[in-house]
């Protein structure tokens, strides 16, 4: 015999010595209520007709589990023939089906069946004893009231089991739902902080390398005719990679941070560095000219960081794809949301100047001041495995309750343009205070907030950029259009 729990094997060794012992103890108690006389008072040899009883009557009790009602219909029948065959009417005859009633309402899936099972059985039972009726003493009326009731109180303690059973499974099952529900939660948080890691650390270390690749190539093409050019790049470039590392420690340190540790004493970049920004990437050769129309306002921190992320990112895909020497940075300020474009005159992007050969890109073309340098040659990229720049933009964006679109510009070039909602102003005092500390903070950065380039803006960038190109050679125009 196997010890199998589940599918058509056998059944387990000690379920089948527990039906062995109940149907024992059944036949036993059904054959001794068999051989009582009327009084009770003496015991008489079993009858054939009290073995038949009994033998039927529990010979059906191992189906009771597979074919409940089938059990509970013959060991009622067997009870109600105890009377005609001239046996005492007793609980002990009609044990089995007190058994099946149990087993039966237990089982069944409606308490509405159970109830009318269990009480056809009882009123069976309850009839048979009708011959008794004319004359009943006091104690022939207990043992008939006994031989109904007691099925009675078998269909209620096997409803009440069922119920408490179906209780703990449903318990059980709610446990299991907000288990697996606090998993997945978790797994999703997980997959959300990993993402978020990834952006983060892609925006870093993207922008700080395209940095430094963009000055190591300078400094080896300036190695051997400028050599004040080449140690000016390498000393770009020891700052780049040191700030590099300082962000990269410092974001590593964030995540290993556990508890109730104090956070970094600097604040996350926002809009207040983006002339900072700007300047690393005129170190690196690229002409940026920043336009800004509207009321600027002070941004919340995380929508403050989306926005520097997400221009940071543009010009590092420009300076990385664009195969131009320049890009334009708009800032345009409403009521409600600030939309933010970055767009270059790249062509493409797979067939770039080489700057092995020639210096950072103007907006008129190749270096021509002395020394003389070699015209760009095109030099064709090999295929790169797509990044994620577009994608942590976008994902940045979303996440702040904005949008992104980004895509080529069909007079040539690249534009990334974005919508960010801002958050209401709350008075007109406030708006007034805003727009000074805008107007405060313009003045004292030395940017513009216009809606169109001037001339006298112009020719003061222009004569500012002429005079830094006699100190370094270096023609550093804005690459500004109307």
């Amino acid at each position: 015999m196997t010890d199998r729990r589940s599918g058509g094997g056998p059944r387990p060794r000690g379920r089948w010595w527990r039906e062995a012992a109940i149907t024992a103890t059944a036949f036993a108690l059904c054959l001794l209520g068999g051989v009582l006389q009327d009084d009770g008072s003496s015991l008489s040899p079993p009858s054939a007709a009290a073995c038949f009883v009994a033998v039927v009557s529990c010979a059906v009790l191992p189906l009771r589990h597979r074919a409940p009602l089938v059990a509970l219909a013959v060991t009622t029948a067997s009870g109600m023939l105890v009377p005609p065959l001239g046996l005492l009417l007793s609980p002990l005859v009609v044990a089995p089906a007190v058994i099946t009633a149990y087993s039966y309402s237990r089982a069944a899936r409606t308490e509405r069946r159970a109830v009318l099972a269990v009480a056809l059985t009882s009123a069976a039972l309850l009839v048979a004893s009708t011959p008794l009726f004319g004359d009943l003493s006091w104690k022939d009326a207990s043992r008939v009231g006994s031989v109904a009731a007691f099925p009675l109180v078998a269909g209620v303690l096997g409803r009440a089991v069922h119920n408490r059973r179906a209780y703990l499974a449903a318990v059980e099952e709610r446990a299991q739902r907000a288990e697996q529900s606090r998993d997945s939660e978790a797994r999703r948080r997980v997959a959300e902080e990993r993402v978020r890691i990834a952006r983060e650390l892609h925006d870093l270390v993207a922008h700080q390398i395209t940095l430094a690749n963009a000055q190591a190539t300078v400094a080896a093409h300036f190695f051997d005719t400028r050599p004040e050019q080449t140690r000016k790049s390498l000393r770009e470039l020891v700052e780049t990679t040191g700030g590099a590392l300082d962000e990269l420690r410092a974001t590593v340190g964030l995540l290993r941070q556990t508890g109730d540790a104090p956070g970094p004493d600097e604040p996350a970049p926002g809009l207040s560095r983006l002339p900072t920004l700007l300047a690393s990437f005129r170190r690196a050769g690229l002409e940026v000219s920043l336009h800004q129309a509207g009321t600027t306002r002070p941004l919340p921190p995380g929508l403050d960081l989306t926005a520097y992320r997400i221009i940071q990112e543009a010009l590092t895909n420009v300076t990385k794809h664009a195969g131009t020497g320049s890009a334009r940075v708009r800032l345009t300020w409403n009521r409600d949301r600030v939309t933010i474009t970055v767009a270059d005159d790249g062509k493409d992007p797979r067939t770039v100047p080489s700057t092995a050969t020639a210096g950072p890109l103007t907006p008129t073309g190749p270096r021509t001041t002395p020394p003389r340098v070699t015209p760009p040659r095109a030099t064709t990229l090999p295929e790169r495995p797509p990044g994620y720049g577009l994608i942590g933009m976008r994902e940045r964006a979303t996440a702040v309750g904005g949008h992104l679109s980004a895509g080529r510009r069909p007079e040539g070039g690249f534009l990334v343009s974005t919508e960010l909602p801002l958050p209401p102003v709350k008075g007109p005092a406030q708006g007034a205070d805003a727009e000074r500390e805008a107007t405060g903070e313009a003045a004292a950065t030395g940017e513009t907030r216009h809606t169109g380039d001037t001339k006298d803006t112009k020719s003061a960038m222009n004569t500012k950029n002429a005079k830094n190109a006699k100190g370094t050679g270096e023609t550093t125009g804005t690459g500004e259009t109307p």
